[in-house]
């Protein structure tokens, strides 16, 4: 196997999230599992502990768990999204569902990184938010969106309903997608920030999941809600000539992310897998060929190399984020290879533990649920094939639907 150094500053903080991990989310991750939409009031702790750090200056607004409100600075800053998802592997080794339930860590809040002037950054930089993009009638076609946004004096008038999101209920604000003028297209899908508890904002009702049932997803409608223009974030004017661009910036963010996830919940299980195949007497040796050794182990080195690709994909699309490199075609491709391969190692540590694996004596019949989500949402395994068969053959939408 390849072995990756960490910097001593990223270290640091992956050893902090190791320990949450370790300590707060292993030991309660069945009971939240099993009391699906009961809020987990262990995560009041680690806000806490979150906050004491901020004060005392040890750590950066956001910076201890995942990016949403982390300072902005000019040039390479070496590490910010690198921190958050090294960060995010160790903590969804300990539960997927508590980690997106994290205290001001939504995808909202990488949202708000991505595209917010430094006014916005300064205003909304410590809000906890949820991002909210699907609609009843679409799901992964994003540019589908037909929440409406109208000016009106200093003030945009929100109209529409989103489901399906994450920590719907329990962020206080909201990242909303929706469109300043239906016939201009893409171009004019923008994202605003919305206070949950603001008026014309409903939670209408929570899911029920097969997975990640310590987190909360939401149908939310917002009907006839204002909020200042100041909310809209970026580029207020609808420019056709960059199409989409401004808003699918904040996927070259978040994809890595939930490739983080899908990266964690795999290790965690590939772990679990190996010491019961220990256990069961059956040696691991990286220097015979798998077809030599017992099928489970081969099995075994097959999903463990299926990781390692997904990791060393990872890692480089939160490299090239941080080095300020165009980074849309290295997103989808680390999404679609982790969120397939999450999938694949935890099933397969399942089907390799046999009954053991179904039952609920362990943890990897839960990991093989909550892992199926890493590869649905932030874009479908399809969704993320046309965006890097589009980047590599220089196709617009129109060309390759």
């Amino acid at each position: 196997m390849i072995n990756l150094e960490l910097p001593t500053k990223l270290q640091a903080g992956a050893n902090q999230a190791r320990q949450v991990a370790t300590q707060i989310f292993r030991p309660v991750s069945r009971k939240y599992d099993l009391a699906e939409h009961e809020y987990p009031v262990e995560l009041d702790t680690l806000k806490a502990m979150m906050e004491a750090m901020e004060d005392a200056g040890k750590a950066p607004s956001g910076a201890t768990m995942g990016s949403g409100g982390a300072p902005r600075r000019e040039g390479v800053s070496n590490g910010g999204n690198m921190k958050s998802l090294l960060n995010i592997i160790e903590t969804c080794w300990g539960d997927v569902g508590l980690t997106l339930s994290i205290p001001r860590q939504g995808l909202g809040n990488s949202a708000i990184a991505a595209v917010a002037n430094d006014e916005q950054m300064e205003k909304f930089g410590r809000v906890w938010a949820s991002m909210a993009i699907t609609e009843p009638d679409f799901g992964s076609d994003s540019a589908a969106v037909s929440a409406t946004a109208r000016l009106d004096g200093d003030e945009y008038v929100i109209n529409g309903t989103k489901i399906f999101v994450t920590s719907g209920e329990r962020a206080d604000h909201i990242v909303v997608w929706a469109t300043l003028d239906k016939s201009k297209g893409r171009a004019a899908i923008k994202s605003f920030v919305v206070p949950r508890d603001h008026p014309g904002v409903s939670v209408d009702r929570l899911e029920h999941k097969l997975g990640i049932r310590a987190s909360d997803t939401a149908q939310i409608s917002f009907t006839d809600c204002r909020v200042p223009k100041e909310n809209l974030l970026g580029d207020p004017e609808i420019r056709v000539d960059k199409g989409f661009a401004g808003a699918m910036q904040t996927f070259d963010n978040t994809r890595p992310l939930v490739a983080g996830m899908a990266v964690g919940v795999a290790r965690a299980a590939l772990e679990e897998i190996r010491t019961l195949l220990e256990e069961a007497g059956m040696e691991i040796d990286y220097d015979r060929p798998a077809t030599s050794q017992p099928a489970a182990v081969a099995k075994y080195l097959e999903l463990e190399a299926d990781w390692e690709a997904s990791y060393l994909l990872t890692l480089r699309a939160a490299w090239m984020a941080d080095n300020k490199m165009p980074n849309t075609k290295e997103a989808s491709m680390c999404k679609a290879k982790a969120g397939r391969t999450g999938s694949a190692v935890t099933l397969g540590a399942v089907e390799l533990a046999g009954s053991y694996g179904y039952s609920e004596r362990s943890f990897l019949e839960k990991w093989s649920r909550d892992s199926k989500i890493l590869d649905i949402f932030e874009g479908t395994q399809q969704i993320q094939q046309l965006v890097i068969a589009r980047r590599i053959l220089d196709l617009s939408s129109a060309d390759l639907k």
